[in-house]
């Protein structure tokens, strides 16, 4: 059986302002307080074809209350702080959705990452999704130095399945915050 894992760059706030506008201005401070050329940030997303079938693993914001049901939702976390997160506004959602979708994929930017194309390897991502911790998004509760979100989430899926998501990086120009947290939440995991 053909398998394949592919990850996606699409620009933050692909398809909404909201998003995209705080985005620059969060890229904006940054690059200030660091005292360096701003970047086009990126969030990144999986399209898995494996044994078990054809899935989309993404975080996302809470739409409504049927993620589990319509959207594959298998793990929810907190948005900002841990007490926010008892309001759907303040939850994320991750999903391990068959057959879904990713609605901005069509702003992706260049070709697909292939990071794998072994069925085992794939199916192995499948199984870890509903184990993802899940941290508050936007804070650095481990002490990574970069904060949680939707890429540190990939991230920590290809390094606990064995993938050096060192090695990837977003398209030239971006930055991907939260990659380099999802990569050391991996490792200081026992057994990894």
């Amino acid at each position: 059986m053909d398998a394949s894992v592919d990850l996606y760059w699409i620009p933050l706030g692909a398809g909404g302002d909201v998003v995209r506008v705080s985005g620059k201005a969060f890229e904006a401070v940054s690059a200030r307080i660091r005292r360096r050329p701003r970047c086009a940030l990126y969030h990144s997303a999986l399209i898995v074809d494996a044994p078990e079938g054809h899935f989309v693993i993404e975080q996302t914001p809470v739409p409504d209350q049927h993620g589990k049901q319509r959207r594959g939702v298998v793990v929810e976390g907190p948005v900002g702080m841990t007490l926010a997160g008892r309001f759907r506004l303040f939850r994320y959602e991750v999903r391990r959705w068959r057959d879904g979708t990713i609605p901005d994929l069509s702003y992706a930017v260049g070709d697909p990452i292939r990071v794998t194309g072994d069925p085992d390897r794939a199916s192995l991502i499948l199984e870890l999704v509903p184990s993802v911790p899940p941290l508050v998004w936007g804070r650095d509760q481990r002490r990574t130095g970069d904060m949680w979100n939707s890429n540190a989430i990939i991230a920590w899926l290809l390094v606990t399945a064995g993938i050096d998501a060192g090695a990837i990086a977003p398209p030239p120009g971006g930055r991907a915050p939260g990659w380099r947290a999802g990569i050391a939440v991996a490792k200081a995991t026992p057994d990894r």
